[in-house]
């Protein structure tokens, strides 16, 4: 019996248009198409939502009695990119089966940027190259048309923003190591997110990438009924292009990004928020950084619990992340595992200050394979000003260590994600261990409340596989189903490099023969 398809479980909307745009792509590199097929959405969405305001202008009901549609301060006053007449979709539409298509949407894109300045910069002005077939691009056009499924602002921007966001990881995954530089996997925002719940306050990221720390922010105040209006977002990158797309990715959902900045020169260097005293810190640094420039800040006034080493710039995130906490601030950010051990040119003594301080509330480990863009075991730390206030219970004497190792599943062979399941399991664990009326208990290799004391006695070691210990082994674990597995795999591994070396060698009979 022929299993049946249901569309809305199986195969979603942003799916189906992801197939149908990757067909489309055909030679050209992923880094290069994610910004052609964004830019159009981009477009789509202010072009959608202006063409509702314009309509309420047009018609001149009620408060739009005499209103001019064509007035630029009619669309500033409701927040809505003016959108002139050459660059509104119904244009380009009618220009899409031409072969001067491309230079129709770069002209729109600069026309978008000249009427409206918070998106000067911003927009990218790729269509008229040659590599890109006027044919596909009009074929995207019209795929992308079809996207938002009525004319609500609302509703556009919600379909739009949800297949941008879906895009963003997509592309992310077809770049491997370099898509991890630009995209946190959606699992570990939607981790760290949960675990602060950022309801309230300023919501801070220095090494912003796409925006997607601050789209989860907002997507959690929304979905607990909170008020949008009460949180605010900073943040920086150093990455022109990847901030680019982080001010579309925010403006596509709405979200105020006029205090997120650029310079090439990064955080370190070039703090653009030097007095900003944040509720909340989100982030996902480089790992293990070697050319930071510390040699340049030996006395820099962020470094409070020892200098950093100049070859690492990992305690040098954690010290940018302390120092721009308020004072009942919190941070939740991604670092490298060895970060948890490390005593090269005093880390160590660094984290030693940071645990008797009191900062440190609590450590996850994560699972392998979680990241695009490196194979180093990664963890989570959570850290707060102050852990005697009075909205949790007095945490400061000991730190919640979790050991999610053995959490999430692949979703291929190289990359594993985390479920809502596992989100809520480890989530749930923090906050039962965190709140006043939460009924916390250890479990054996899974977490594990521990006193300074017992940290001290492990000389600060921070890996939670030192405090939550083992799980006792389950009575139904099959050995030789488990090595069946690992053999297939292990094999696997070796078919691919074999292949891989047979093509390296037919390439390089082939420059032989050309020389």
């Amino acid at each position: 019996m022929t299993k049946k398809k249901d569309n809305n479980t199986e195969e979603p909307l942003e799916k189906q248009l992801w197939k149908s745009a990757d067909k489309l792509r055909k030679n050209i590199d992923a880094a290069e198409y994610k910004h052609i097929i964004l830019g159009l959405i981009f477009l789509k969405y202010i072009s959608d939502a202006f063409e509702e305001l314009f309509n309420k202008l047009k018609a001149g009901e009620d408060e739009y009695a005499g209103a001019d549609p064509e007035d630029k301060d009619e669309y500033k006053a409701e927040n809505v990119f003016f959108v002139p007449a050459e660059a509104r979709w119904n244009f380009l539409l009618s220009k899409a089966k031409q072969p001067t298509i491309g230079k129709y949407i770069d002209d729109a894109m600069d026309a978008i940027e000249k009427e409206n300045s918070s998106l000067k910069g911003v927009l990218p002005k790729v269509y008229a190259r040659q590599n890109l077939d006027p044919t596909s691009l009009g074929e995207l056009i019209d795929l992308i048309g079809n996207i938002a499924l009525g004319d609500a602002k609302s509703r556009s921007a919600d379909i739009l923003g949800h297949v941008f966001e879906y895009f963003l990881g997509e592309f992310a995954l077809a770049e491997g190591k370099k898509g991890g530089q630009f995209y946190t996997p959606r699992s570990v925002v939607e981790l760290l997110v949960e675990m602060l719940e950022p309801y309230k306050g300023r919501v801070f990221d220095p090494c912003c990438g796409s925006g997607g720390m601050f789209v989860q922010s907002e997507k959690f105040v929304t979905e607990h009924q909170g008020k949008l209006n009460d949180i605010s977002i900073y943040g920086q990158e150093s990455n022109q292009t990847t901030w680019r797309l982080a001010k579309m990715n925010l403006a596509i959902r709405g979200i105020d990004s006029s205090q997120v900045r650029w310079n090439n020169e990064g955080s370190f260097l070039n703090d653009a928020h030097k007095d900003l005293k944040s509720d909340f810190i989100i982030a996902n640094p480089p790992f293990n950084v070697s050319d930071w420039s510390g040699d340049l800040l030996r006395k820099d006034g962020r470094w409070q619990y020892g200098t950093p080493p100049t070859g690492n710039a990992n305690y040098a995130w954690i010290q940018h992340f302390i120092y721009h906490l308020a004072p009942s601030g919190q941070a939740g950010f991604v670092l490298a595992k060895g970060s948890l051990t490390s005593k090269t040119s005093g880390e160590g003594e660094i984290r030693k200050k940071l645990i008797e301080e009191g900062l440190v509330d609590c450590i996850v480990n994560l699972p392998a394979k979680l990241f695009l863009n490196t194979q180093i075991p990664a963890s989570l730390w959570f850290v707060s000003r102050n852990r005697k206030n009075g909205k949790f219970r007095d945490r400061s004497k000991e730190i919640l260590f979790i050991d999610a190792r053995n959490l999430g599943h692949l979703i291929n062979r190289r990359t594993l994600e985390l479920s809502e399941e596992d989100i809520q399991t480890i989530a749930g664990t923090y906050h039962n261990w965190r709140n006043p009326d939460g009924n916390y208990e250890d479990v054996k290799g899974f977490c594990f409340a521990a006193s300074l004391d017992r940290v001290k006695e492990l000389d600060y070691v921070l890996t939670p596989g030192r405090y939550v210990g083992l799980a006792d082994e389950e009575d139904d674990f099959d050995f030789k189903e488990r090595f069946l597995a690992l053999k297939a795999e292990f094999e696997e591994q070796v078919k691919e490099e074999a292949a891989l070396n047979e093509r390296i060698a037919v390439n390089l009979s082939k420059v032989k023969i050309d020389e």
